[in-house]
């Protein structure tokens, strides 16, 4: 009977043991399907904001408690195993010893299977409560996390909301702008087409639509700036025309733009003023050369811009060796002086004449006596000669549109332009001046007499006068009179109030008229009516300092005193 009961209590702590084991398996299964299922079920419903907040904040707190309730589940499975194995270990012993085995030492071995089976439950229980309380832990974490997510979203809604309203305030006020703006380019659009159909209809047109562009900026590079400086829809327009100075810098129209310094040290009015001086240097050698009584000069020679247009076009389009007339160096002086001796030629000759000279004098008794002698005088003839732009033309044998471009170049409405290369002025009253400086040096006045239409010398200080008027714009204008007798020139004055007496500190490009007092010369006393004219360069300390020409038969500057008795008086412009 003892034995049986052993074998029994075995039995019962086996099947407690069994039923413990069991419980932990399901535990285990419980736990892995219910993972099985938080896993699948992770992001399955995020049809919220919160909901996705709250998977992801559940989501790392079940990857945690996942990892504790495996290490605990192995450290059960570890013990359950030991305890199984020891069961079976006691049972076999019981087996093969239930008749020899005293009951004091059976009943030894079932307190400490019973020990082994207790502390497997609590090491079970002790992985539930820890399953519970990390599952607990989880789901405060993952509530407080999604009231948190919550509160962030609810900002974020409101921020969101408010900056909805604020962007759509800042559309409608851009909406309003942006209709304004469109008017007011839509106004300026019409504004700079008429402005461009206006100056369109002032430029004339040029050789393969060259000239359009060179005509919009005829004013040249300071009217350029000026306007652009105005500001407005002006200077849209003048910044689309400085778009095309590439093209026309490389064309003949660039001789226009040589009037200024483009870092060369050297620009067009120097050049011309050195050929000027070589020019007067040649006539001046030819008289010290020569001996001589009277010296005659005839002839003219070319005008400048003939001179300019003829070497713009020669130097842009040779098929050898093009080059832009925009600048001025000393390979490029070379080619222009060369072109001015070819169309500019100087002869002089001497002729001995003898001449019978009737001799006035006064025989003391109140009688005039008359004494004829023969005198023997040399005159020195000095003939400038010079051929036009047509002929240098046909010199070169110019293509036609060769041709045509030197004939817009020359055209009328571009003498404006030749003054700005030539003399540098754009504009403004000191204009005549630089005109008339330009000139000083200029011996026997043919440019100036034969311009104004005679075909012989005459006394030409007036057509000197007129010619500066003439390249200033002034007679086109009707600012200033063309005259070739002093007198005429006083009376347009006068007649117009534009009149000054000889008292005053005259400005610069006053006209300035005298009245000579040479009682035994040509012109006779002092009777109140103009001999000679000039301009006026300037008045400082006193002094008037004047260009003449026909003084001495050349162009000269002069000085005089404020107020001198020779001078009639000024005429005034008003440009």
């Amino acid at each position: 009977m003892p034995d049986i009961k052993t074998r029994d209590a075995v039995k019962k702590t086996v099947k407690v043991i069994d039923k413990s084991v069991v419980a932990a398996e399901r535990m285990k299964n419980a736990y892995i399907r219910t993972k099985d299922k938080a896993e699948h079920g992770i992001f399955a419903a995020e049809s919220s904001p919160e909901e996705y907040a709250a998977d992801r904040t559940l989501t790392g707190t079940e990857t945690t408690a996942h990892k504790a309730v495996q290490e605990l589940d192995k450290a059960g499975r570890k013990g359950v195993k030991a305890t199984k194995e020891n069961i079976s270990k006691a049972k076999g012993y019981f087996q093969r010893r239930r008749t020899d085995l005293p009951k004091k030492q059976a009943q030894d071995a079932m307190r400490r299977v019973r020990r082994s089976a207790d502390a497997t439950q609590k090491t079970i229980k002790t992985v539930d409560r820890s399953g519970k309380t990390i599952k607990q832990t989880a789901k405060s974490t993952g509530k407080a996390a999604v009231k948190t997510t919550q509160k962030t979203i609810k900002t974020a809604e409101q921020t969101a909301r408010t900056t909805i309203k604020t962007t759509q305030a800042a559309a409608k006020t851009a909406q309003k702008t942006a209709q304004a703006t469109a008017k007011a380019a839509k106004t300026a659009a019409q504004t700079a087409r008429a402005a461009t159909k206006v100056t369109a209809a002032g430029i004339k047109a040029a050789v393969k639509a060259t000239t359009a562009a060179v005509k919009a900026i005829i004013a040249g590079t300071k009217a350029l700036i000026a306007a652009i400086a105005a500001g407005g829809w002006v200077a849209v327009v003048i910044i689309l025309v400085i778009c095309v100075i590439g093209l026309i810098v490389g064309s003949c129209f660039g001789i226009f733009f040589s009037g200024e310094d483009s870092g060369t040290g050297q620009t067009m009015r120097q050049a011309v003023q050195e050929i000027n001086a070589d020019y007067q240097s040649q006539i001046d050698i030819t008289r010290a050369n020569l001996t001589y009584d009277e010296l005659e000069m005839s002839g003219s020679r070319a005008v400048w811009p003939e001179v300019l247009a003829v070497y713009s076009v020669k130097t842009t389009t040779d098929p050898d060796d093009s080059q832009e007339v925009a600048t001025v160096d000393d390979s490029k002086k070379v080619i222009l002086k060369d072109i001015f001796w070819q169309m500019n030629e100087l002869s002089s000759r001497t002729e001995s004449k003898t001449e019978e000279v009737i001799t006035e004098t006064d025989d003391g008794h109140g009688n005039i006596v008359e004494t004829t002698t023969t005198v023997t005088r040399t005159y020195l003839y000095i003939t400038v000669s010079h051929k036009t732009a047509e002929e240098m033309a046909n010199h070169f044998n110019f293509t036609a549109d060769q041709r045509q471009q030197l004939s817009e170049l020359l055209a009328e409405e571009n003498r404006r332009l030749w003054s700005a290369v030539l003399y540098g002025i754009y504009s403004g009253d000191d204009a005549i001046v630089k005109i008339a400086l330009s000139q000083v040096g200029n011996v026997g006045g043919e440019p100036y007499w034969s311009w104004y239409g005679f075909n012989s010398r005459v006394e030409w200080c007036a057509c000197f006068v007129s010619w500066c008027f003439n390249e200033c714009g002034y007679l086109d204008t009707g600012t200033a009179p063309k005259f070739a007798g002093c007198v005429g020139g006083v009376e347009w004055f006068r007649s117009r109030g534009q009149w000054a007496d000889n008292m005053v500190n005259p400005a610069p490009g006053m006209i300035v008229f005298f009245d000579w007092n040479d009682p035994n010369g040509a012109s006779g006393p002092q009777d109140g009516e103009a001999d000679h004219v000039g301009i006026v360069e300037k008045c400082e300390n006193g002094i008037v300092y004047t260009i003449e020409g026909n003084s001495g038969d050349a162009c000269r500057q002069n000085q005089y005193p404020v107020g001198y008795y020779e001078i009639l008086g000024y005429g005034i412009l008003n440009p």
